[in-house]
């Protein structure tokens, strides 16, 4: 029975690395289909919709034509839909979107959400099996956390379509890194499932890790809003200064949401998820005080965990303080999230300590 078990797990970890290495696959040609949506996105059409928008935060918004009871129709303004920041920005109207408003692009982008959600569930089936092969959960090293991570992101991005939010801009980036994760995971993190040691043998590595990766996931997404707000903030800039950007830069620029719409997004995102990582911190507390009889030691990933903490604490204080909206917030943001990163892969590979994974 022994040898049969063994045999079986080892079939598991073989079908869950070619699990890993199918939704890989498919992810490339979500890659390419987003990549479709917005080069069709980026033709005729987009120009046209970018100087409707235009004219409409001029305050020239079209009009909209009803039918009224007696046959007749009549004119009405049509109401600016515009998203509020703070005090003193800009009113501008959201972009159109990946697809640029065209039916072709945004057909590449459904597919490409299909390919997503395809490629999701293969990943998810990957750490499924990961875990029936190590009988355990699936996070015991830097491997099996890079893949559940991003597998995770996805989760996410997905869920937020579902429920309707205005997201699939960041497919692109999304999928782009999620490609780039798994290949740093396969080429230098891969490590064969094994047993943990026995201080991890606990219901709190369950508990722990996997509100550690759902909150990594999250801040991941928050940090791609920040990053595409700044770049977004300083077209809107750029415009207002009365210069032309370049065809390339309007016609990505104009398809994202407003800067202060993805200053809003990544702020709403990092504010919902906060207090689980302050949860994560205080889970691992009493973890190692089971396990090594000491809720806190400064071991570096304890200390990196609470330096994390305390840059998103400072980041959701500025951004609800009126001198720190803006761009201040989104590098502060940017500086929390550099330094999950560096939590991540840095204290891991390069730092000594009972959190450390120098082995993979």
């Amino acid at each position: 029975m022994t040898l049969l078990a063994a045999a079986t797990n080892e079939s598991l970890a073989d079908l869950s690395n070619k699990l890993v290495y199918a939704s890989m696959a498919v992810y490339t040609l979500a890659f390419f289909a987003h990549i479709t949506e917005w080069v069709f996105g980026s033709r005729s059409k987009v120009g046209r919709t970018a100087a409707a928008l235009t004219t409409a935060a001029a305050g020239a918004a079209p009009a909209v034509q009803v039918r009224t009871k007696g046959g007749g129709t009549a004119l009405l303004d049509k109401p600016q839909v515009v998203t509020r920041s703070a005090a003193g920005s800009r009113d501008v109207p959201d972009g159109p979107g990946a697809a640029g408003g065209t039916e072709k692009g945004d057909l590449y982008g459904r597919i490409a959400v299909s390919l997503t959600v395809l490629g999701f569930l293969i990943e998810a089936a990957g750490v499924v099996s990961r875990a029936m092969s190590v009988e355990r959960a699936p996070w015991g090293n830097m491997y099996e956390f890079s893949v559940t991570f991003s597998t995770v992101a996805v989760g996410a991005y997905l869920a937020l379509l579902a429920l309707k939010k205005n997201v699939r801009w960041l497919g692109l980036i999304l999928i782009t890194t999620v490609l780039l994760d798994l290949g740093i995971a396969t080429t230098w993190l891969y490590t064969a499932s094994d047993q943990l040691v026995p201080a991890l043998h606990s219901y709190w590595l369950w508990i722990h890790v996997s509100t550690a990766i759902f909150c990594g996931a999250v801040f991941y997404i928050g940090a791609a809003g920040a990053v595409l707000y700044l770049f977004r903030d300083s077209y809107e800039a750029h415009l207002e200064a009365g210069r032309t950007p370049g065809r390339f830069r309007s016609s990505v620029m104009e398809r994202l949401p407003s800067a202060a719409s993805l200053d809003k997004f990544s702020y709403r995102i990092n504010a919902a998820v906060f207090p689980l990582w302050t949860f994560t911190i205080v889970a691992g507390a009493i973890w190692a005080g089971d396990a090594w009889g000491r809720y806190w030691g400064w071991d570096p990933k304890e200390v990196w965990s609470f330096v994390t903490w305390v840059a998103y604490a400072c980041y959701l204080h500025a951004r609800a303080t009126a001198g720190w909206k803006g761009r201040k917030a989104a590098y502060l943001a940017l500086f929390a999230f550099a330094c999950w990163i560096w939590n991540y892969y840095g204290v891991n590979i390069l730092l000594s300590g009972k959190h450390s994974y120098a082995g993979v």
